[in-house]
């Protein structure tokens, strides 16, 4: 985050630009809307809606400026996502912050197929197919940085769920040093990056920061002298330097066959957005044998269980052992607000639930943030990744082929100098990084 200082008058001339009504609250705007749907409502139901009318709700200044504030809110939240959903009788608005979603307003439920239709109009997308799922995407320029906004839509039984996701470049960190690594996994992962060929994957759940982590190493080892090309679906964020290729299903241009034409290109260094079928992987293996770094991600639970997942896959164990390098397992944990950070004593309910005895509290201190504006009363301000790596060695290797079990996997791999996503939290816990509930809540502990 880089800190600059801005006169009042520019920051509201800027809204003025990009966000007509931005000063208007979302109370002055839902009285509008009051206003002018009263005019309306006996005409109209919810369920039955003229689609001329619905246009011209699209086109309603009122309309335009709640979607507009929303938009920018979430932005200046630093928001991931925003949800509008739509139930019986009610019409939620949620922003996803650090991880959680929040709900941001109520909105009276005969808003909803107006608002929608606008954020469709906004995506260029078709305001009467209201049966299917849609896709759409609009782009913003803010003060002079794009922000990219994708847009899915999905019929419910109370209408259309909207999920926009924000991708602001200029508040996400593409520096390796700056994602909140632990000096040590920090260190471990540059050294990776370094690895002249072989296969490094990142693996956790949705949402646990898998991309920017690639994206953050790419960035890393991104000089003049090596070629990179990576393979994506979508390409969520353009880095100065590499090559990077959207993937369409729809025209064939899928990540296996993008792999077999990336491998007549030269390159050094070869990302793979994601591993989702046996035919990528095995390309994967090959391109790696043949003397490129391969990266790329995989959903699974720990570095462990990735072994056994590519198994599943129809990966030969042998195969396994030949290219894989590393697995990086990580999770997301919100960071203390430093603003209101202070120290305190675990309740008896979360350290039983960690399994904390009387000898691991010795000596350690425990913070939380008990609330303030800089963190929107949370005590949280931003995220930090916690990770467990997991080099591929000569014992690792040779219990792959012998197909052990994941546990016997974990069990070696601990005795090599492996740390836990639970080990690796707690630690962030003792340096004063984040708390225990979210560690708890981020990894199984137990």
């Amino acid at each position: 985050m880089k800190p600059v200082l801005v006169e009042r008058e520019n920051v509201a001339n800027a809204i003025d630009k990009y966000y007509p009504g931005g000063h208007e609250s979302v109370d002055e705007i839902l009285d509008k809307f009051q206003h002018d749907l009263s005019a309306t409502n006996d005409s109209m139901s919810r369920e039955i809606i003229e689609m001329e009318h619905l246009k011209e709700m699209s086109n309603d200044t009122p309309i335009k400026s709640f979607v507009n504030l929303i938009l920018l809110q979430a932005i200046i939240v630093k928001a991931s996502d925003i949800h509008f959903e739509v139930f019986e009788n009610e019409f939620r608005v949620r922003y996803r912050i650090d991880g959680v979603l929040r709900e941001k307003v109520p909105v009276p439920v005969l808003f909803a197929n107006g608002i929608i239709s606008r954020i469709k109009v906004m995506a260029n997308m078709d305001i009467a197919e209201r049966r299917l799922p849609q896709d759409g995407r609009i782009f913003l320029t803010i003060r002079g940085h794009s922000v990219d906004v994708r847009i899915s839509t999905l019929p419910t039984n109370h209408g259309e769920s909207v999920v926009m996701r924000i991708l602001d470049k200029s508040s996400v960190s593409l520096d390796l040093t700056r994602l909140g690594m632990m000096p040590d996994d920090l260190r471990t992962v540059k050294q990776l990056m370094h690895k002249p060929n072989g296969i490094i994957l990142v693996t956790g759940p949705t949402g646990s920061g898998k991309t920017t982590t690639l994206y953050a190493c790419l960035n890393h080892i991104n000089v003049t002298g090596l070629k990179i090309i990576t393979t994506e679906d979508p390409v969520e964020y353009d880095i100065d330097g590499i090559m990077q290729i959207q993937i369409n299903p729809e025209i064939d241009v899928t990540f296996s066959n993008c792999l077999r034409s990336i491998l007549r290109q030269d390159p050094d260094i070869i990302l793979i957005g994601e591993i989702r079928d046996l035919e990528t992987l095995e390309i994967a293996v090959q391109a790696s044998l043949t003397g490129h770094l391969v990266l790329s991600t995989l959903h699974t639970n720990d570095a462990p269980s990735t072994i056994t997942r590519l198994i599943n896959m129809g990966l030969k164990p042998y195969l396994i052992t030949a290219a894989l390098v590393a697995i990086i397992s990580q999770r997301l944990v919100k960071k203390i607000c430093p603003d209101c950070k202070e120290e305190y004593t675990p309740g008896d309910d979360i350290l039983h639930e960690i399994g904390l005895l009387d000898h691991d509290l010795q000596d350690r201190h425990f913070y939380t943030g008990k609330g303030c504006s800089s963190c929107n009363r949370t005590g949280y301000n931003g995220r930090m990744s916690i990770l467990e790596i997991m080099s591929v060695n000569e014992e690792i290797c040779s219990h792959i082929i012998k197909q052990s079990s994941t546990e016997t996997l974990r069990e070696i791999a601990r005795n090599n100098g492996m740390q836990t996503l639970s080990e690796s939290g707690l630690n962030a816990v003792y340096n004063g990084l984040t708390t225990l509930e979210e560690v708890a809540r981020e990894t199984s502990i137990n």
